[in-house]
């Protein structure tokens, strides 16, 4: 079930995204007494490798001994995360707790920050490029590297481990045929009258990535460029003057109502959409527009003050396994390791032959260039809807 979520360099079976997200809820929690102090405490979060405990083995035991693990603004149905979830518990036997599911990659930067030595502080998050820059600048991330670190490829995953692509996808458009009498295809084809009100974003791109990276697309299809992404606000504030931007943020609750009949998000919570929702009589179709292709990815990091170390490090060699990267394949998402299990066949081949086939190469922004687009979107967004 999936809904709801860096060189410039061609794209082929494997995509990349970026990100942001919302803001993250709860009460003030005590200072983490379970395991801040203890030597094993102490080793785990300092790891640096699997090899660092010891091996797999010691890692696992370490994690179990933990018995619990804090994740963050993880829907159930973005990219098939709870099925990740559930998978890895019946693994290990570990818990998950997992808070504020509709939140944001800028609410989990917040929660490390605010929740410092906190039992209640994320263990691991999984953020857009532009969170994950953010991160690492102010030293938020641990340095670990999965064991097959060494395959993620070039460009896609910080040198010192403190932060790895994981999955991502195309930016598509989706919409209720059964509402909208001809779905568009092209970011175009969204000003034509007939979608009056119809027109929303996963979030508000200051905050959330999916909609940032919609942003993006709506500039490259609208003359802009990855160093320039105002043609896209300003394709947005078109799109409110002429009614038909949607202010809700689109997630599978307001697809499944009808109160957000076209979507611009990305392509594996739209597919998961369309599957989804076929036995409940509505027709999702999705289209990747030709005019804005763009594709990202999301990025896992550990947080550098985690209260369960081990079993973070250890969620993390479960999510770039086979069984993991596949897993997001199996929600219609790209894995980062797709040209690695394709190899060494291990690559789920009936889940890839499910994705949207693609024409054309999709740029990928640079770390610098997320940081600029980033922001101009938080300077000029606001500016451009009031307008």
């Amino acid at each position: 079930m999936v809904t709801s979520t860096l060189r410039a360099a061609a794209l082929t079976g494997v995509l990349v995204a970026s990100a942001l997200t919302l803001t993250a809820c709860g009460s003030a929690a005590s200072v983490n007494k379970s395991s801040a102090g203890s030597s094993d405490s102490v080793k785990a979060s300092t790891a640096t490798s699997a090899a660092d405990f010891g091996g797999m083995d010691a890692l696992v035991a370490a994690a179990k001994k933990e018995g619990q693990l804090n994740l963050i603004t993880l829907p159930r149905d973005w990219a098939n995360y709870g099925k990740l979830m559930d998978e890895f518990t019946a693994k290990y036997g570990i818990k998950i707790s997992d808070e504020n599911p509709e939140g944001s990659s800028q609410d989990e930067i917040n929660a490390i920050t605010t929740r410092k030595n906190q039992d209640r502080a994320p263990d691991a998050v999984d953020v857009g490029g532009a969170f994950a820059i953010q991160g690492q600048q102010q030293g938020l991330f641990a340095s670990y590297k999965v064991a097959n670190f060494a395959e993620i490829p070039s460009g896609r995953a910080a040198t010192d481990g403190t932060w790895y692509n994981d999955y991502g996808g195309y930016i598509s458009i989706g919409c209720n045929a059964g509402k909208v009498k001809e779905c568009p295809k092209s970011f175009a084809d969204l000003l034509k009258p007939e979608y009056k009100g119809m027109v929303a974003l996963n979030g508000d791109p200051t905050q959330a990535n999916a909609a940032f990276s919609a942003v993006y697309a709506a500039a490259l299809a609208n003359g802009g460029s990855l160093d320039n992404i105002q043609p896209g606000i300003d394709f947005f504030g078109k799109l409110k003057k002429s009614g038909n931007f949607n202010p809700v943020q689109s997630k599978q609750s307001t697809v499944e109502s009808g109160e957000t009949p076209i979507s611009i998000d990305w392509e594996y919570l739209n597919s998961g959409y369309a599957s989804e929702f076929k036995t409940k009589g509505i027709n999702w179709q999705v289209n990747i527009p030709t005019d804005g292709l763009y594709a990202g990815y999301y990025n896992q990091a550990i947080n550098k003050w985690a209260p369960h170390p081990a079993a973070a490090r250890l969620w993390e060699e479960f999510l770039f396994s086979a069984d993991g990267q596949n897993g997001f394949l199996g929600g219609y998402a790209r894995p980062v390791l797709f040209d690695a299990l394709k190899s060494a066949g291990t690559l789920d081949s009936t889940a890839a032959a499910s994705l949207a086939t693609v024409s054309g190469t999709a740029p990928i922004p640079s770390q610098d260039q997320i940081t600029k687009a980033k922001a101009a979107v938080a300077s000029g967004w606001s500016k451009a809807l009031a307008g």
